[in-house]
């Protein structure tokens, strides 16, 4: 009974905390540009946070970090460091500036709204909202999948899932639907701050359990648990590091065509500050998702067989307060996801189809964002305990889940945004091909998999490719849309040349100012040339 108040002690402060911060943040959100996007003045520590956060969650921590801990060893390590290095650092470094001066340029406030404009196409801006609405709901109900499987463990059963389920969507409604996107934001960085503390503690306590970092590799390079012997699971590349590599590239370049990760740069206030977001991005996933993947690399020490809920196990043997404090990490990762998967599919929903005329009232545009915010919630948790208490063919287990969601989005978006902001020459044609080839792509596997019927590339022994898996069909739908997107634009008409010409001008925009204020304060030079960089022309 103790055991259970302490853990519930802790829940009840974390969410005494979200709701003070919705409270505090709902000043903030007066306007549906407020709401969606902060205002486009969010600093670097909230854009940094909210995107790791919004990276790492349940589906990570206790559904990637456990089954891929498990098949890789401590190679799984990679996994995190290229969410690191790809994923934060690379895609801060590539899409970060170029995508917050476009849209702004475009005055677009959500990716499929982007491409609409962009490509000059209102087709292509719904076909885009159809399938971030869409694809989004394998993504939220493995969320929740992870977050079931925690608290089953962890709680013994003595509270229902689907209570667990209803009290998360209503905290994360209430601070998401009162604050909008700043009230995510500063929420991400308090759930942020316990996640760093979270993982730090657990990884330290989980190998201490058998003896520090040394004995702990000794041990599961000794278990034994395939017919090659255990050492593999020890060894920096891990026993199949073809599958290694594609779970990298899905979980890293996956990120630079999701909408909800995107979206933190529409936001973000100045140049300045995305150099200094890049940064805290970066060392945040670092300890969080080489933590995470590094913890789940241990696996086979604590479990004698695969199981759903590795994690939670590894966790339940732990210290008291660690799996209080660990409950409350998961929680943390999850709200914070989940509201920025509502508030991309309540933005995408209002801006692209529902008030699509121009007319419409600040206040009108602002109650259908609350109104559809809410909707998405509550659909959430419909599929939430649809997924708890469902058919296990139908729901599927965590890590294929998140990569039918990432694997479908990412792929058909991936191409026709990167080119969209690098290229003057790419062309409405090649969106559609990379759209339609991208569903061809994720459909099929998804039909290879719930019949059951395997087709693989196979040599010597080594896996090269399935098609049933979503892992391996979501790289391919990415790299196949990196692809076709130039090559399609080469042979199909091209975007009015003078528009596309106007659209790309903030990139060179030039801001001359009096030659004293350079002599006088340098500083203020710099500052006055980021923020004119980021002012409409």
């Amino acid at each position: 009974m103790l055991e259970i108040f302490i853990k519930l002690l802790f829940v009840v402060i974390f969410f005494a905390m979200t709701f003070y911060i919705g409270f505090y943040s709902r000043k903030k959100a007066q306007t549906s540009n407020d709401f969606a996007l902060g205002g486009r003045n969010v600093g670097p520590w909230l854009s940094a946070f909210a995107y790791g956060t919004s990276y790492f969650s349940a589906v990570i921590f206790i559904g990637y970090a456990g089954s891929f801990g498990w098949l890789f060893g401590v190679s799984a390590l990679w996994i995190g460091l290229g969410n690191a290095f790809i994923g934060s650092l690379l895609c801060w470094k590539v899409l970060g500036r170029k995508t917050r001066l476009m849209t702004q340029k475009l005055e677009s406030a959500t990716m499929p709204d982007f491409f609409g404009k962009r490509y000059k196409s209102d087709t292509l801006k719904i076909i885009a909202s159809i399938i971030v609405f869409v694809f989004l709901i394998p993504y939220t109900a493995a969320l929740y999948n992870g977050l079931s499987s925690l608290f089953s463990t962890c709680f013994s059963d003595a509270i229902p899932i689907w209570v667990w389920v209803l009290i998360i969507s209503v905290a994360t409604g209430a601070y998401t639907i009162v604050g909008g996107l700043f009230s995510s934001a500063l929420n991400s960085f308090f759930q942020g701050i316990i996640m760093l503390v979270g993982i730090i503690l657990v990884v330290i306590a989980a190998l201490n359990v058998n003896g520090g970092l040394m004995s702990s590799l000794e041990k599961l390079g000794t278990t034994g648990f395939d017919n090659n012997g255990g050492w593999q699971f020890a060894s920096i590349f891990g026993p199949d590091p073809i599958h290694l590599l594609f779970v990298v590239l899905l979980t890293s370049l996956g990120c630079w065509g999701l909408p909800q990760m995107i979206g933190k740069f529409y936001s973000i206030k100045n140049e300045d500050q995305i150099k200094k977001g890049n940064v805290i991005s970066t060392i945040f996933a670092i300890i969080v998702a080489g933590g995470c993947y590094f913890l789940g690399g241990f696996s086979r020490i604590f479990a004698s067989e695969k199981t759903g809920d590795i994690i939670p196990k590894m966790v339940s043997e732990l210290n008291l307060v660690v799996v209080a404090t660990v409950i409350v990490l998961v929680l943390a990762a999850s709200m914070s996801t989940l509201s920025g998967l509502v508030l991309a599919s309540s933005s995408t929903m209002t801006f692209d189809l529902i008030d699509r005329k121009k007319d419409k009232s600040e206040k009108t545009k602002l109650w259908s964002l609350r109104i559809l915010t809410l909707c998405s919630i509550v659909i959430a948790a419909l599929l939430a305990i649809f997924q708890v208490y469902g058919p296990k063919e139908l729901t599927k287990d965590i890590a294929g889940l998140m990569g039918i969601s990432w694997g479908a989005i990412s792929g058909a978006f991936i191409g026709p945004f990167l080119y969209g902001l690098y290229s003057k020459k790419a062309t409405k044609a090649s969106v559609y091909v990379s759209f339609i080839m991208s569903m061809i792509i994720s459909i099929t596997g998804l039909i290879l998999s719930f019949t059951g019927k395997s087709f693989k590339i196979e040599s010597n022994g080594i896996l090269w490719f399935d098609f049933a898996d979503s892992i391996y069909m979501g790289v391919l739908a990415m790299v196949l849309s990196l692809i076709v997107v130039p090559v399609v634009s080469l042979f199909t008409k091209p975007v009015d040349k003078e528009f596309v010409e106007e659209i790309f001008k903030p990139y060179t925009h030039k801001v001359l100012v009096p030659e004293n204020s350079i002599l006088v304060d340098k500083e203020a030079y710099k500052e006055e040339i980021q923020k004119a960089s980021f002012d409409k022309e």
